[in-house]
C-alpha cells in the first residue's frame, strides 16, 4: 500500500494553495503592504508569508484572524453555521421534510500557471522528507547520491547541487519547498523524489491526474 496518506494529499496541499492566493490578492486589492497587515493581524511578516503561500504550519486561529481583517472571515463562519451541517437530533429543523441543501465543489488546477507540475514536485518532496525522518539512513544515501552526481564533471545544475548539499546537511528543508522561483530551481534539481518507491510516486502521479480532471468535493448521490 502506498505510503502516501489522505492527511498529506495533493488535494488538501492544493485547496491551501488556493487560499494563501486569495488572501494575498485580497491584501493587495485593500492595498494593505505586508508590515500593515502583519501588523494589524498581529503576527510577523514571516507568518503572513507563510499564510499567503498556503503552507500548513500556520494555525487556523492565524488564518482565521488574516481573514477577518481583510473582511472575508464569513466563509469560514459558514463552515461552523448548520448550513453545510446536520441539524441537531430533536430540533424542528431536524423533522422537517425538506432535504438537506446539496452543494458540491469542483476542484481544479490551472494549466496555465503549471499548478500541477508544482504540486507534484511539492508532493514528491514532502514525501521523501517524511521517509528521511523516520529512516535517516535514507539522509546519507540521499547525500552519497549527490557526490556522484557532481563528481561526473561540470554541469548547470552543480550550484543548485551546491546548495542542495547544505540543505542535507542541515536538513533546512524549507528553502526547498517554498513557492519561490529558487525553490522551484532547487526542486527541479533535487535528488529527493530519487529515494521514493515506485509505488509512492504513481499515488502522487495519480492524485495530481485527478485534480487535473476535476475533484468534485461534497455530497454526491
Amino acid at each position: 500500500m502506498p505510503a502516501f496518506t489522505d492527511t498529506t494529499s495533493v488535494l488538501e496541499r492544493h485547496l491551501l494553495l488556493q487560499l494563501g492566493d486569495r488572501i494575498k490578492r485580497l491584501r493587495k486589492a485593500q492595498n494593505f503592504s505586508t508590515v500593515e497587515m502583519a501588523k494589524r493581524v498581529g503576527i510577523s511578516r514571516t507568518t503572513l508569508a507563510s499564510v499567503e503561500a498556503g503552507d500548513p504550519a500556520p494555525t487556523m486561529g492565524t488564518y482565521l484572524r488574516v481573514m477577518s481583517v481583510l473582511g472575508v472571515a464569513g466563509d469560514l463562519a459558514l463552515l461552523a453555521s448548520d448550513t453545510f451541517q446536520p441539524p441537531p437530533a430533536n430540533s424542528a429543523a431536524a423533522s422537517s421534510k425538506r432535504t438537506r441543501p446539496q452543494v458540491q465543489v469542483m476542484v481544479t488546477t490551472d494549466p496555465s500557471r503549471h499548478q500541477a507540475q508544482d504540486l507534484q514536485s511539492m508532493a514528491l518532496h514532502k514525501e521523501a522528507i517524511r521517509m528521511i525522518h523516520e529512516d535517516p539512513a535514507l539522509l546519507g544515501r540521499t547525500q552519497e547520491m549527490l557526490r556522484r552526481w557532481r563528481s561526473q564533471g561540470d554541469s548547470r545544475s552543480d550550484s543548485l547541487w551546491s546548495e542542495w548539499e547544505t540543505i542535507l546537511a542541515n536538513q533546512s528543508w524549507r528553502k526547498a519547498l517554498g513557492r519561490t522561483r529558487r525553490a522551484q530551481e532547487l526542486r527541479q534539481a533535487s535528488p529527493l523524489p530519487a529515494i521514493l518507491p515506485d509505488a509512492l510516486r504513481q499515488d502522487v502521479l495519480a492524485q495530481i491526474q485527478a485534480l487535473k480532471k476535476g475533484v468534485v468535493i461534497g455530497d454526491q448521490e
